[in-house]
């Protein structure tokens, strides 16, 4: 049996052990390029830009910022209410209110987000006269309300789990109800409570899809007002460029190709099929090409669901690059 148990545990430590190392292994090839320096103290990220830089400092300072008015606005609200249901509301009232506290418990992000975007983000941006509602202010406010299930759950065991015995000596003694919770209740059960927070901590730091929808997506150091982008929101939004997809080429494209697998192609059907991919792969042929291939959802241009095109492109150090020189974003 003790050998079960360990494997298990033994289980659990090389995933952790394998997440990290692949991380580090996957990471060092950007950060020789890049440079660790302008990586994690850069205070700019344009990495589609002409000349393209990776820092990423206002994620950092952002999701610390961010998770930390959480938990300032999150924790006495959760600790308290976790006091009030375990030490002073009547067993009808304390019933009531933990079954509200699950069911929020259970409310998908996107929910959470959406009425933000839609409640909160409108306020926020009529109280403190801006142009736009999304802010870091919006982005604590909705973290804050998500962590408080976790917050409230466990506090609220680890209260329950102090020996009664401890509060009847306690009240023996003279010391008020408040004096005993506060003195006697929470102090034994301070290691839950710090669990509890820790929790919070790992929901907060975690959380992406709500505050992409509230904090205003924008790579900026950090400010209440001001819209910012969170380092979960800024791996989800830069995905697509990482795997080397190019994203998006919008109206107005202005470029020159040749098409292989069609005779004629003009502009405009290009940029038809540019808008309707599926997945884009980009194969550095040499040093003045780049082979693209568009696999595309064809609806009515009648052309074949692969087409090659050439485009230029650039290079940089070790990295290459598409030549945006000529394009019209």
């Amino acid at each position: 049996m003790n050998l079960i148990f360990f494997l298990c545990g033994a289980v659990a430590v090389a995933f952790v052990l394998f997440i990290s190392i692949y991380l580090i292994i996957s990471g060092l090839p950007a950060i020789r390029e890049i440079g660790l320096i302008d990586f994690l103290f850069g205070d700019r990220w344009a990495s589609t830009a002409a000349e393209p830089e990776f820092g990423i400092l206002p994620f950092i300072l952002t999701s610390i910022y961010g998770t930390a008015g959480a938990i300032l606005v999150g924790v006495p609200v959760g600790f308290m209410t976790a006091m009030f249901l375990s030490k002073v509301a009547s067993k009808k009232t304390a019933r009531v209110i933990r079954t509200a506290v699950d069911l929020l418990a259970g409310i998908p992000s996107v929910v959470y987000g959406l009425i933000g975007m839609t409640v909160l983000v409108p306020a926020v941006r009529v109280a403190f006269n801006l142009a736009s509602g999304a802010c870091l202010l919006a982005a604590i406010v909705v973290l804050a309300v998500m962590i408080l299930p976790s917050i409230i759950s466990v506090s609220e065991t680890a209260l329950n789990a102090v020996p009664k015995e401890y509060e009847e000596a306690s009240l023996a003694l003279g010391a008020t109800e408040l004096e005993t919770y506060f003195r006697v209740s929470v102090p034994a059960a301070k290691s839950g409570i710090a669990a509890a927070v820790v929790l919070g901590v790992g929901r907060a730091i975690g959380e992406a899809m709500a505050i992409l929808m509230v904090a205003g997506n924008v790579a900026n150091m950090p400010s209440l007002l001001s819209s910012v982008k969170f380092l979960t929101t800024a791996i989800a939004s830069e995905m697509s460029y990482a795997l080397g997809a190019l994203d998006s080429l919008g109206d107005g494209v202005d470029i020159s190709y040749n098409a292989v697998d069609s005779e004629e192609m003009d502009p405009d059907q290009l940029r038809y099929l540019q808008e309707q991919y599926d997945a884009l792969h980009v194969d550095v042929s040499d040093a003045r090409t780049v082979e693209v291939e568009l696999r595309v959802q064809m609806r009515s241009m009648g052309l074949d669901e692969s087409t090659t095109i050439d485009i230029p492109v650039i290079q940089v150090g070790r990295s290459w690059y598409i030549d945006v020189t000529n394009l019209n974003f």
